[in-house]
């Protein structure tokens, strides 16, 4: 079980490296032929060192720039670039601030000048000035709700554009007629532009009428005030260029390569898995169960890799990310079962509101659990596969990894 264990840990690490933004960001801006006045705008978890590596490479050519990243994710200064930290994944006080300061910054640009956008995941809750009569206490509890909802990715980002000053492409509005590159590490399950961050540089493709159907559906409670606050998006834009250069389809095709290096006949089963955390640990469970006693669809040793971003509707009130929560449940379907590793990892290296990337369980964890007096069906009802994984030493830690492109999930079988 130790080398199962050490084999995942390094597909972990070296599928992660693969996807850091470095590599991308400069081999994208070597292909592009960029002019002399660019101005810079980076967002997201990944915002730092996206910004870090167009600096280095493009030197004098940038003007100005704004880097907007999560608490603890910048790396230090960035000689001439504004750093800002602020909330996720709640927006806070400097959220609006340091979007205020983007606004400043591009709002007088002209025909001749050139916005580099750096995008990664957590933009939505890092870019954010709200419609007049939102205020700041309201957005909070939105996002809250919303979280908490059980609702998907896409819609949770249709909500938001729709309540927004900067998303939905009415970024790119404001910046008019300068230009905007957006190179994007995409962390949307199908690499939809118009939600990777709530698409502030990209044509809007939903409604009024789709936020109205995503609020009944979800019963969300609103307050009056934000209900008269929606309002339409942009659905053309004239301005933006957009590349994406990185995404979990990337992540899972390196965790193939290295899981066949190390000696795993590997397949990807997709890269667009999106479901409750808790059935899709089920799920793999019975897939694991499959390959062990029947030996398919692959042979052993193997590895069966899938990428995407599940949800957690949030019922307790113990502490927990996706992928931990998937892990955990996933354990119920091992049980006592003997060369199976089963792991789920956010690819920025934070589950949740936790100091973890996510969880590593095998057909041991369950008995570890009950020598700890840890119930897993009162854990996973509470929401608290992080204290319950922590107890066993189930947790994956990598810190800030400087990259976000969803979550990478996958189980291996020994021989």
């Amino acid at each position: 079980m130790n080398k199962l264990r050490e084999d995942a840990l390094r597909i972990i690490n070296n599928s992660i490296d693969s996807v850091l933004p470095e590599h991308a960001v400069k081999s994208q801006l070597s292909s592009m032929s960029l002019g002399e006045n660019i101005y810079l705008v980076a967002i997201g978890k990944a915002a730092w060192r996206m910004a870090k590596a167009a600096k280095d490479f493009l030197k004098e050519k940038i003007k100005n720039g704004i880097v907007i990243t999560k608490y603890e994710h910048s790396q230090g200064i960035i000689e001439g670039l504004q750093i800002y930290e602020a909330g996720h994944p709640i927006p806070d006080r400097n959220t609006l601030k340091a979007t205020m300061k983007v606004i400043e910054m591009i709002k007088n640009l002209g025909k001749d000048d050139e916005v580099l956008f750096l995008v990664s995941g957590g933009g939505s809750s890092l870019f954010e000035l709200p419609n007049e009569g939102i205020e700041l206490e309201d957005l909070q509890k939105l996002n809250n709700d919303l979280l908490k909802s059980g609702a998907n990715i896409v819609e949770i980002n249709t909500i938001r554009k729709h309540i927004s000053q900067v998303k939905g492409g009415q970024f790119a509005k404001i910046a008019e007629p300068a230009k905007i590159y957006a190179l994007i590490l995409s962390d949307v399950i199908g690499d939809r532009l118009d939600s990777i961050a709530s698409g502030p540089a990209y044509p809007d493709s939903t409604t009024l009428e789709d936020v109205k159907k995503i609020i009944s559906k979800y019963n969300l409670s609103l307050p009056e005030n934000l209900l008269h606050a929606f309002s339409e998006t942009p659905k053309s834009l004239r301005n933006v260029d957009t590349y994406i250069i990185g995404s979990v389809n990337k992540v899972c095709e390196n965790a193939k390569l290295i899981a066949e290096q190390l000696g795993y006949n590997s397949i990807i089963l997709t890269t667009t898995l999106d479901c409750e955390a808790k059935e899709a640990g089920l799920f793999l469970a019975s897939i694991a169960r499959e390959l062990i006693e029947k030996d398919r669809p692959i042979n052993k040793p193997c590895a069966v890799i899938l990428g995407g971003e599940t949800v957690v509707k949030v019922q307790g009130n113990g502490l927990g990310g996706r992928n931990q929560e998937l892990a955990l449940s996933a354990a119920r379907g091992i049980y006592n079962y003997e060369d199976v590793i089963i792991v789920s990892v956010g690819t920025d290296g934070t589950d949740g509101p936790t100091d973890a990337a996510g969880g590593i369980v095998d057909g041991q964890t369950i008995n570890k659990l009950i020598k700890q007096n840890i119930d897993v069906e009162f854990a996973l009802k509470n929401n608290d596969s992080y204290t319950a994984l922590d107890a066993i030493g189930g947790l994956i830690r990598t810190g800030p990894t400087g990259t976000n492109v969803n979550d990478l999930i996958f189980i291996l079988c020994g021989a």
